[in-house]
């Protein structure tokens, strides 16, 4: 093995009962080398990263790591000890730091104190007197707050959180995550984009976030047909050479079938004689049979579904409010009335309304004042995010034909269920297979399949990235740009968010929600764009010693527009002050947590502190450049 490499795999082969995952796949891993994997959805990935973790076994091949390699590893669905609190399930799974503070710990409460001296000595290596503020530094970061709170009272995406901030911060040499990016909203993938770019250790990833594997992978994996394919580029370069793959792959079936017909007619035209036939050819047919006999990739072609009938009116929202308490206000007098076929997107940090809103609108949740109107043709189709429960000893396709035969796509034209499932994916031995042998993100599959039989006209998709994969999803986007009705997308996926959606509801929290005429990219941009324009804003209103100071930023009046009422003239000086006392603390707050001097308490405090400043500062920064426009005048 290379100096350099830290993972190599060598004709690894995994079968569950008949069905073979993969077989003698081979591939290594160097140092600092940042990899995606990608499959189908039960094809094997989970079980992969599981056999490379020692929680799976294997039928034959070889894995081996560099010698004293430190391997993390973020499972899809991570689970703790009942009754911990946040903070000491950050400590349960053990790691080299942990460990260490654990024989620490249990030095100073033994009498003669064995071994302290060294294990002193080991803690300032190892750098881990600072290891619980490091903690609470990065689960304030996935915006977990409450280190004392008992994990037995959070949701799946909490508990995700605590153990991606636990698997990071014990800097192994490898990173495994499956699925990092589930039960992360927008601002937190953003920075574990930011993170895992900068950092110094080898990187193996399944991911459907494409925007994510295009920012942080190098290379990319991919499990198809029981093969591995490796690809030396990111997911742009993936996408093109896989294209080629297919179709040299097509061209090759395509020739052996051809040839496969002649050399099938020679076979049985002399039976008798068959013993003395030439042993390599007869070789050369069985290979060839292999290879014919591989199914042919094609492109599929977008169909158009015919959709239940949708009137003008669709829904009306006047004035809604709601909110859960005096501290979460998810609505204020919110007013919004649905065109025909409009496709929404709905985005906004965890905890901001998103799914309460979609739920007010489908009639599950009441508003607490204001009316909703819905449209009398109007017919839902709801992907909701929790886990839909199915028999499990009910076949796939009659789960589909318990709800239609077919799907009507207009002119006369029908696609059968089988037809259906299989544009989703399932072919024909997946669909009489149980409920029961499918994998978590083809059990997701079905369920998007048995929202999409029922013909709705108005889809409300919560979430649907989540446990789909990457070849599932161009499926979805291709359904959902022919689909002929409403369309509401709430989710964190920014790739799939760019290729559905025309416009974006932005939950800001507190209860304002800003509509952009826009998709998610154009909405990075325009939101970075006012940034740096209110800092230039700000930059150019600072008065130097020879400007003019006639008002409180330095501004001179050239023209006479509507001026400044007393009112808004105290409001502008109070927002300068504001904001230059704001900015201040924001500075003092970066250079502290910068020191390396803080307890564990004032870092929490700092932490927590932070984000909500530059919220403040903004939202005062906006009002200042309103004001300061006016006062131009």
């Amino acid at each position: 093995m290379n100096a350099n490499t830290v993972l190599d795999v060598r004709d690894l082969t995994k079968t569950i009962g008949d069905l073979t995952l993969f077989s003698e796949i081979s591939f290594s891993m160097t140092e600092r080398h940042r990899v995606g994997l990608i499959a189908k959805n039960g094809a094997g990935k989970t079980s992969l990263l599981e056999i490379l973790c020692g929680r799976e076994d294997y039928d034959s091949g070889s894995i081996v790591f560099r010698r004293d390699l430190r391997v993390g590893y973020l499972p899809q669905h991570p689970r703790f000890s009942p009754g911990l609190t946040v903070m000491q399930a950050c400590f349960e799974h053990g790691n080299p730091i942990t460990d260490l503070i654990r024989e620490y710990t249990a030095s100073l409460n033994t009498p003669g104190h064995p071994q302290l001296t060294e294990l002193m000595s080991r803690m300032d290596q190892e750098q881990a007197w600072d290891y619980e503020a490091r903690v609470k530094q990065v689960l304030s970061k996935l915006k977990i707050d409450d280190f004392d709170a008992c994990i037995d009272h959070l949701s799946g995406g909490q508990i995700k959180r605590i153990a991606l901030a636990n698997v990071l911060l014990t800097e192994p040499d490898l990173l495994i995550l499956d699925e990092p990016t589930n039960h992360l909203d927008l601002e937190m993938i953003e920075w574990l984009e930011n993170y895992l770019s900068q950092a110094s250790f080898s990187l193996l990833m399944v991911t459907h976030d494409r925007y994510f594997l295009d920012r942080v992978c190098q290379d990319i994996l991919e499990l198809d047909g029981e093969s591995l394919y490796s690809y030396q580029g990111n997911y742009s370069y993936y996408l093109e050479k896989r294209e080629e793959r297919i179709q040299a792959r097509n061209s090759e079936i395509a020739r052996a079938n051809n040839l496969y017909r002649k050399e099938l007619d020679w076979m049985r035209r002399m039976p008798c004689a068959r013993g003395h036939k030439a042993r390599y050819r007869e070789n050369a047919f069985y290979e060839l049979e292999k290879i014919a006999r591989q199914r042919i990739e094609e492109r599929r072609a977008a169909f158009e579904v015919k959709s239940a009938y949708i009137g003008n009116k669709i829904i009306e929202l006047n004035y809604i409010s709601k909110s859960f308490g005096p501290d979460k206000v998810i609505l204020r007098d919110f007013v919004y009335t649905f065109a025909r076929y409009e496709k929404m997107g709905v985005v906004g940090n965890n905890g901001t309304g998103k799914s309460t809103f979609i739920k007010m609108l489908l009639g599950l949740i009441r508003p607490d004042s204001g009316h909703i109107s819905v449209g009398e043709t109007v017919r839902f189709g709801y992907y909701a995010q929790d886990e839909v429960e199915y028999d499990p000893r009910t076949k796939v396709i009659d789960v589909v034909r318990d709800i239609a035969e077919y799907v009507d796509l207009g002119g006369g034209r029908k696609l059968t269920a089988m037809q259906f499932l299989q544009y989703f994916l399932f072919p024909p031995d997946k669909q009489h297979n149980y409920v029961y042998k499918l994998s978590g993100g083809e059990r997701r599959r079905l369920h998007l399949c048995t929202v999409l039989m029922r013909s709705p006209n108005f889809l409300i998709l919560d979430e649907p990235t989540n446990d789909l994969d990457i070849v599932t999803l161009q499926v979805l986007e291709e359904y959902l740009q022919s689909f002929h009705g409403c369309v509401i997308v709430v989710s964190h996926d920014r790739y799939f968010m760019d290729k559905v959606v025309d416009h974006l509801l932005v939950f800001k929290g507190d209860g304002e929600v800003k509509d952009f005429p826009g998709n998610y990219s154009q909405y990075r941009e325009w939101e970075d764009a006012r940034r740096d324009s209110l800092r230039e804003q700000r930059r150019e209103a600072v008065p130097t010693e020879n400007s003019p100071r006639e008002t409180a930023h330095g501004r001179v009046r050239t023209n006479d527009r509507r001026r400044l009422s007393y009112k808004e003239k105290k409001e502008l000086e109070q927002l300068s002050l504001d904001i230059d006392r704001l900015e201040e603390e924001k500075r003092q707050l970066e250079a502290e947590l910068s020191s390396g001097t803080l307890s564990v308490e004032e870092i929490t405090a700092h932490s927590k502190r932070l984000p909500l400043l530059i919220e403040e500062l903004d939202v005062k920064s906006m009002r200042w450049l309103e004001l300061s426009e006016l006062d131009e005048g």
